[in-house]
């Protein structure tokens, strides 16, 4: 975890793309808590698949999202879009961004 344009971020692991999260909340994430997380994300084609689960399979909710966006200044590789996602339990969370080509994962702690 480092520091982005002020901001908490998280760099993914990636099957042919780079990935990283923009965090706008406090670290550790809070359950129950609505986080807003912008991803970067290199690649071709739509983000098709977000989601967050846990070993056992619980999921997350996504809140709102994907949402393309257009630019920032957040300077990392890739296409840019928001999610919102509220984590219902504690626990190390895998979130799983997918497009046309390419794939990627981090995993995020929620106390």
């Amino acid at each position: 975890m480092s520091q982005g344009d002020g901001f908490p971020e998280v760099r993914g692991t990636g099957e042919g793309v780079e990935l990283w999260g923009l965090l706008f909340g406090e670290v550790p994430l809070r359950r129950g808590v609505e986080i807003k997380i912008v991803w970067r994300m290199t690649g071709e084609g739509p983000l098709r698949k977000v989601e967050a689960t846990l070993p056992d399979g619980a999921r997350a909710r996504l809140a709102w999202g994907p949402e393309e966006h257009g630019g920032s200044n957040w300077r990392r590789p890739g296409q840019e879009w928001g999610t919102g996602f509220v984590f219902p339990e504690r626990g190390c969370w895998k979130v799983e961004l997918t497009r046309d080509r390419g794939k990627g994962h981090v995993w995020l702690r929620v106390r």
